[in-house]
């Protein structure tokens, strides 16, 4: 696979877990590690650059199957966790990522994420999983199932864990970012 392709796997994988509507930031770091944060870089970063989420939903989806792009664009996934719900929210990430789900998570700490988990369940238990305007509360996996059916999501998709590891291992075994050539100049060129 190509370098572009593997980082835009990479990111894709990355990106699903920031916030939709969020602002996001591509940094590397002093060891040349590149981190894709919704929060700005820290001051000791090399180079940084903004991002933009594609469609609002989330970022470009374009390596997904067709039927992914589709329910993505029609019905995003977000899933409301907290610190103390260790096995059941882990145990919801693995189904929507092994069936190939891509989903934004609100990790319920503030007043702000609080709010929000309030206005889509009316509650405040977790894990919450939207799909679109559909709400399922607690975790169940046939209900989980159900919902993300409902919704388009195929089935058996792609395994997000394994795109995830894909473009990490894309981006460890490649340097950050490599200085363009520059072209070698013929004796007409302007200088």
């Amino acid at each position: 696979m190509s370098q572009p392709l593997l980082a835009a796997l990479g990111l894709v994988a990355l990106l699903f877990a920031a916030a939709a509507s969020a602002q996001l930031y591509r940094w590397v770091d002093k060891d040349g590690k590149v981190h894709y944060t919704d929060t700005p870089p820290p001051t000791s970063a090399g180079k940084s650059a903004q991002l933009r989420s594609g469609g609002g939903n989330v970022a470009d989806t374009s390596a997904l199957p067709y039927a992914t792009q589709q329910a993505v664009r029609n019905y995003p996934v977000t899933i409301y966790t907290h610190e103390t719900c260790k096995e059941l929210c882990a145990d919801a990430r693995k189904l929507l990522q092994s069936r190939g789900v891509p989903f934004r998570e609100v990790a319920v700490a503030d007043e702000k994420s609080r709010e929000e988990l309030k206005k889509v369940s009316g509650g405040e238990e977790v894990p919450v999983m939207t799909a679109g305007k559909i709400v399922t509360k607690g975790f169940g996996a046939e209900s989980w199932h159900g919902a993300l059916d409902a919704a388009g999501y195929p089935r058996f998709g792609p395994p997000l864990a394994a795109q995830a590891e894909k473009g990490a291992a894309a981006a460890k075994a490649q340097p950050a970012e490599q200085p363009a050539e520059q072209p070698k100049l013929g004796p007409y060129a302007p200088r």
